[in-house]
């Protein structure tokens, strides 16, 4: 029988559920508008101070106060009254580089729009299609992933795979990024292997758009990018390198399109597949600190746009076992998993025919 002490640490967990839900949504308005950036680099302050380096309404930068401070994000001095953001909290909601983590809160509030959608797709079975999480989720994706790529995609993922920069480095050659969305990863690629032919494919129209912007933006002549099913990727000629940065699990097709991938690959190629860092099965994700994060992320979308193309809604904690076996199973007879300094939320899988 439950008692009394059972019910009152259920209540008080599930108090604190909500308050890290409403804090989210409060980190990310402090981020577009640019409130921990202006609060960490001017000194303590009150909310009309904090106000006018933001650029911010004082009643409204107030109210925000109130809420980072009983979230024990932000400090208040009884005595002076003003607000501090601790060197700890700045390190983790401002900057440039992957330790800052507020541009990860927009997925919830990009997410929250489609749950409607998701209450039927659990009573039908038939998922949530992709077009209906365009263009605010794959912006959100795009602001969780861009300081990341920066920092490690070519010192740290593309360098798990030995001998790859030096033959992109060394000449002509092809690289094909699946699912690519808004570009970013791809561009970076194309900046940095010159000599390389770079293609990124993705079925979302304005992510593409935003990807072609980029390149513009960046000066860049060897990349472009084609609105295409990732089951019809070209696969003559043979590419040197093919990536899927979080991408195949969420696909309609994720065997048949690794069986694409293994199918377009050179002999000598490299397959470098970068997926969350997960195990198969609840059980064994029991202690994964971001299990209901990924699970929830899952739940909302990647299971849902699997589930909604006909796919078996593999979902986003697939996990390294499942991964390796269908890798396999797809042709790929060298497969060397790596978890890549600085990248704390995905394996890295290097594969080779």
């Amino acid at each position: 029988m439950t008692t009394d002490e059972e019910i009152r640490a259920a209540t008080v967990a599930m108090a604190g559920h909500l308050r890290s839900a409403m804090t989210t949504l409060m980190v990310d308005l402090g981020h577009q508008l640019g409130l921990f950036g202006a609060l960490a680099s001017g000194g303590p302050t009150d909310p009309r101070g904090l106000a006018r380096r933001a650029g911010c309404d004082e009643r409204n930068v107030a109210e925000w106060l109130g809420a980072l401070t009983t979230s024990g994000i932000v400090t208040l001095d009884p005595a002076s009254s003003l607000y501090e953001l601790p060197e700890a909290w700045a390190a983790v909601l401002t900057g440039d580089g992957p330790g800052n983590l507020a541009p990860q809160a927009a997925t919830v509030a990009a997410l929250a729009p489609v749950l409607p959608l998701v209450v039927e797709a659990f009573r039908t079975g038939e998922g949530v299609g992709y077009e209906a999480y365009r263009p605010a989720f794959t912006s959100s994706m795009d602001a969780g992933s861009r300081a990341l790529y920066d920092h490690v995609l070519v010192s740290g993922h593309l360098a798990a795979a030995p001998g790859l920069q030096e033959r992109l480095l060394r000449g002509p050659s092809r690289v094909l990024d699946v699912g690519c969305g808004t570009g970013h990863a791809a561009n970076l690629m194309a900046a940095a292997f010159p000599e390389a032919e770079v293609v990124g494919i993705d079925l979302g129209r304005d992510a593409i758009a935003a990807a072609g912007r980029e390149a513009a933006a960046m000066g860049l002549r060897n990349v472009r990018f084609e609105e295409l099913d990732a089951l019809a990727l070209p696969t003559e000629p043979r590419w040197d390198l093919i990536t899927a940065f979080d991408a195949v699990h969420d696909q309609a097709d994720p065997s048949g399109l690794l069986r694409c991938v293994r199918s377009a690959i050179a002999e000598d190629g490299v397959f470098l597949m970068v997926d969350i860092k997960a195990s198969t099965g609840v059980a064994a994700n029991l202690t994964h600190p971001m299990g209901p994060w990924l699970y929830g992320i899952s739940t909302l979308h990647c299971l849902q746009v699997s589930l909604a193309g006909g796919g078996p809604g593999l979902g986003t904690c697939w996990g390294r076992e499942r991964a390796t076996a269908m890798l396999a199973d797809a042709g790929f007879s060298r497969v060397e998993v790596h978890k890549v300094e600085g990248d704390r939320a995905n394996l890295t899988y290097v594969c080779r025919p």
